[in-house]
């Protein structure tokens, strides 16, 4: 079994980055690989910049997926929305093969410094990844992740931690 994680995010300090590597530790049968984002760079979208081809970045990620039986993501937020890197990604994957998640079984998360953990990146994720092939198993947000989230212990909320455990516990265990 090969999961992949990663954050819908470039930034060198992603919070998203950190809770995945936190998820992914927890998924001990099989191997799990977290990518980083800022390895598979693209252009911003365009119909014109599609016409000098495809980019490597966008082939390389679709590779990775390809190698992979499920994947883990956490969903970065910026203005309510998806980060600009990711949207470019996913937009440059998609024109490339369609259903880019290619059928595989998905974990879905977000977080944030506010109340809300990135749910709105996550909602749009939620409507849009099944559209292109992504089967989302379960989802997972995480508020304010400074007061809930510890560099060396991870998620110091107790009743957030224990959810996010059951929920990966429960994925993995219907993957085939």
């Amino acid at each position: 079994m090969k999961i992949i994680g990663f954050a819908a995010s470039t930034s060198s300090s992603s919070i998203n980055k950190k809770l995945v590597e936190y998820s992914a530790s927890f998924l001990t049968e099989g191997e799990v690989e977290v990518i980083d984002l800022n390895d598979y760079k693209v252009p911003t979208f365009s119909v014109d910049e599609e016409k000098n081809g495809f980019p490597d970045g966008a082939k390389r990620f679709l590779e990775k997926i390809k190698e992979s039986d499920a994947i883990i993501c956490s969903m970065s937020e910026h203005n309510r929305n998806w980060t600009a890197a990711f949207k470019s990604l996913f937009d440059w994957c998609s024109r490339i093969e369609l259903k880019l998640f290619q059928e595989k079984s998905m974990f879905v998360m977000s977080t944030s410094p506010g109340g809300y953990g990135g749910q709105n990146s996550l909602n749009i994720a939620k409507t849009v990844f099944p559209a292109f092939g992504g089967q989302i198993k379960d989802t997972f947000a995480l508020p304010k992740f400074y007061e809930n989230f510890d560099e060396v212990n991870g998620i110091i909320n107790t009743k957030l931690d224990e959810e996010l455990k059951e929920k990966l516990k429960k994925f993995r265990s219907e993957l085939h």
